[in-house]
């Protein structure tokens, strides 16, 4: 699949015009990273899907190489950032958060709200099981593929 790159040069323009230092979009087995960058380079264009870089040096931005899955750690399965944005324990303010640690959560439940673009993205667990830790702070921010919680699966 070619490297669609009227939609790069729109997340780069998206990247300069937000002031946010990346973005990151996944559509099947590709995946493109948009990096602010100080200095301006020569462009290069290469693409591949999923396994190998897919870069595309331009001023003030970059596409960076595109990354594997990170695997759990100590057996506990990490449920990471979809988006870059700010994280919210809760549904709405003065409300309880969605999950506290040792809640039993099951795959599709909603674990928090990660805020992008004025936009409130549920992000759901996506296996059965414990929650052992919230990795993220409450009305703080968090990146793309930042883990947000871990959870011990069920067995």
């Amino acid at each position: 699949m070619p490297l669609p790159l009227d939609d790069v040069g729109k997340l780069v323009e998206l990247l300069a015009e937000s002031g946010v230092g990346e973005i990151r979009v996944r559509q099947g087995e590709l995946e493109i990273t948009v990096k602010a960058k100080p200095e301006a380079a020569p462009v290069a264009v290469s693409a591949e899907p999923r396994v190998h870089a897919a870069e595309a040096a331009v001023p003030d931005a970059q596409v960076l190489e595109t990354q594997a899955e990170v695997p759990s750690t100590n057996g506990l399965h990490a449920v990471r950032s979809p988006v870059v944005g700010t994280f919210y324990r809760a549904p709405a303010p003065g409300e309880g958060p969605y999950v506290e640690v040792g809640d039993k959560v099951r795959a599709g439940q909603t674990l928090c709200i990660v805020e992008a673009m004025k936009l409130m993205n549920e992000i759901p667990s996506d296996v059965s099981g414990e929650v052992v830790e919230i990795l993220a702070e409450n009305s703080g921010g968090v990146e793309y593929d930042q883990p947000l919680f871990h959870i011990r699966p069920e067995a």
